[in-house]
């Protein structure tokens, strides 16, 4: 029995199988997800959902789902399943899953009678073309099977509805039929290993509808275009194996092909063993760049959350290789001082004040694996300098360093810092100001570049920042720290300090170099634990607080209000971890361990085998928003590493 394995009581119980989701991805971006059930419950579920330079390179469903039907004596069994209105489930196959495992491919068994056939999905992993392996494992007589292609052709962000423009054309190929319903969008080849008889039925599926979108406060129902189905001939023992793909592929090797791919994957056989097969989806590699999705399945590629989870996702499963490779993919995209914040779309937008200072942090983590300060000097001191000195000069959206030598930043109706919900054109968090985390985050880049500039014997740099630095330092105090209180204000602006308990002050204590005394970080550490720890993360304000909201649900509007209100995000806690060790040494090991062991329940939990973006600030703080998230994962992976270190 596989780590992630779900028996059949489990399966036939949609409440349980409904709510936990499958996700595969390749290097080129593409990805296939759907649930345990093979239930399609949101708009971005799919088995071929591509990013495609046609339209920008945003992600495009194009295969959502294929009905599989066994015929025996002439009588058929539909393994497919579909809801529609009031409920209404059809066909019902999960009612036929006899087991679910996932080792290094998500494994199907369906049983019906004396029948037991098995399904295997692995994606290629450089092309647009997802593979599925079907074996008769069992059959006491002829057995036919029949394939239904369900076409969606649209924007993830999008559903379809029945139209007169679509193309109900196909052109045969070897073994096949390909497919296109729009112009501007590629072929859809769908080829098999053996050849398959084509029927030519196409029809619109009117009214599916996804259960996850209708809880998000958005349109649920789509039509789907069939165009009409295969058929063929399977022996007991046998494999066929069907082939999805944006190019048309020689059928012959597909056996080959999927076994080669397949013995290429990552086993998910333990707890690390899920967030190292996690950790290596959030990679893509396209255009001549590696860049990181931020989460699965609607978030694309952002500066901020790019160098935060990259050394978890790369040093911590010891890659220097392709930590460099991002930074250097990034480094390109650079605009005075600043990175992209969002990617994609209308263009990119580079609105994010930490993304810059993030960076630096990732080379300082990359600087400390390979231990070659001078490599470091040569290879990134001119964008280290060109942020440092921007900050400092001013850039845009009114980011610059004051008198005090802090990073003041903000602009009525943007939201610059991580907390970046905007409701109805305000900041849900309105953080105009001195902020905490990012003035932590500045003295921590210019005390780093002082370091590499004295190690790799470039100190006539350094003149420049001495005093900085040592104004930072008592001005970082002197505007964030209360003795009274003995915590750190959030953000300061003129004459107002927020002294909301939110965890921005945790960074004071965990990054490399901090402005506070060790009486202030046992102070500020003490009350984050008390107000902001939970199981899952630090929780984004206390409960104590007439504004926080322990769940996070509801329409867009709601949720927002709820994203930085209270709500738990797992890649805050690497930091609270971080700053804990640093305290407390080895004797924090056992309290750290027990909080990350605590994480293996979500293996099994909303998307199996990673961590989700956010939990709800209440108990049993439950998993929500995105199935999968690159920081929430990397942040774990180096607590991991952090507390192998320890031993």
């Amino acid at each position: 029995m596989s780590y992630l394995y779900f028996e059949k009581a489990k399966l036939v119980n949609l409440k349980h199988s409904l709510n936990r989701e499958v996700l595969r991805t390749n290097r080129a971006g593409s990805y296939a997800l759907t649930t345990l059930a093979g239930c399609n419950t949101r708009k971005y579920h799919g088995l071929l959902v591509c990013p495609l330079e046609e339209f920008g390179g945003s992600h495009h469903v194009l295969l959502s789902s294929i009905d599989e039907t066994i015929i025996q004596h002439e009588k058929s069994f539909n393994i497919g399943i579909h809801q529609y209105k009031e409920d209404l489930f059809d066909p019902k196959g999960h009612k036929y899953i006899r087991d679910f495992n996932a080792d290094k491919l998500p494994i199907t068994t369906i049983r019906m009678g004396g029948v037991v056939l098995t399904r295997e999905r692995v994606l290629s992993k450089n092309q647009e073309q997802i593979m599925i392996k079907y074996t008769l494992v069992e059959a006491r007589s002829e057995t036919i099977l029949k394939l239904q292609p369900f076409l969606a052709f649209r924007e993830a962000h999008s559903l379809s509805k029945a139209n007169l423009y679509a193309s109900k054309k196909s052109g045969e190929v070897k073994n096949g039929r390909h497919f296109k319903l729009y112009e501007n969008y590629p072929e859809l080849y769908i080829q098999f290993s053996k050849p398959a008889e084509y029927v030519s039925v196409p029809d619109w599926y009117h009214g599916i509808e996804y259960r996850k979108e209708q809880e998000r406060g958005y349109d649920f129902t789509e039509d789907l275009f069939v165009p009409g189905y295969f058929e063929l001939a399977i022996k007991k023992g046998e494999s066929v194996i069907l082939s999805a793909c944006t190019k048309l592929i020689t059928p012959s090797g597909l056996k080959q092909k999927f076994s080669r791919e397949s013995k290429s994957r990552n086993p998910r056989s333990s707890f690390k063993n899920c967030l190292i097969n996690s950790a290596k989806q959030f990679f893509i590699n396209r255009k001549n760049e590696v860049n990181i999705i931020a989460g699965y399945p609607w978030f694309g590629v952002w500066g901020r959350d790019t160098f935060i989870s990259l050394p978890g996702l790369s040093l911590a499963l010891n890659d220097p290789d392709k930590c460099k490779a991002v930074l250097d993919s990034q480094v390109k995209k650079m605009k005075g001082g600043l990175f992209p914040n969002i990617e994609g779309g209308s263009g990119p937008a580079f609105n994010s004040v930490d993304a810059p200072l993030w960076f630096i942090w990732a080379i300082q983590q990359y600087a400390n694996y390979i231990n070659d300060p001078e490599f470091i000097w040569k290879n990134y001191q001119k964008a280290i300098s060109e942020i440092l000195n921007k900050f400092k000069n001013g850039t845009d959206y009114n980011i610059q360093m004051k008198e005090n030598h802090l990073i003041y930043a903000g602009e009525e109706g943007k939201a610059l810092t991580w907390m970046d919900a905007i409701v109805h054109g305000e900041a849900v968090t309105p953080r105009i100001g001195f902020n905490v985390e990012i003035n932590a985050l500045w003295f921590n880049a210019i005390s780093f570049y002082r370091n590499l500039a004295a190690l790799s014997g470039n100190e006539k740099k350094l003149s420049d920042w001495m005093d900085i630095t040592e104004n930072i330092e008592e001005n970082f105090v002197e505007t964030f720290w209360d003795e009274e209180k003995a915590y750190l204000a959030d953000y300061v602006n003129g004459e107002h300090k927020n002294w909301d308990i939110r965890p921005n002050q945790i960074f004071a204590l965990s990054l490399p170099y901090s402005p506070l005394k060790d009486y202030m970080k046992k102070s500020v550490l003490d009350l984050v634990e008390k107000e902001l720890l939970t199981v899952r993360g630090l929780r984004t304000l206390s409960p104590s607080h007439l504004k926080y909201k322990g769940i996070y649900q509801g329409n867009q509007e709601e949720r927002d209000n709820a994203y930085h209100q209270g709500t738990v995000w797992p890649w805050l806690f690497g930091h609270y971890a971080e700053a804990y060790l640093k305290l407390n040494k080895k004797s924090g090991v056992h309290k750290i361990q027990n909080l990350i062991d605590g994480f293996e329940e979500e293996m099994e939990n909303d998307g199996i085998g990673s961590i989700s973006e956010i939990y709800d600030g209440n108990p049993p703080h439950k998993g929500k928003g995105a199935i999968s998230q690159a920081w929430s994962v990397a942040e774990i992976l180096r607590v991991i590493k952090l507390l192998e270190d320890f031993e």
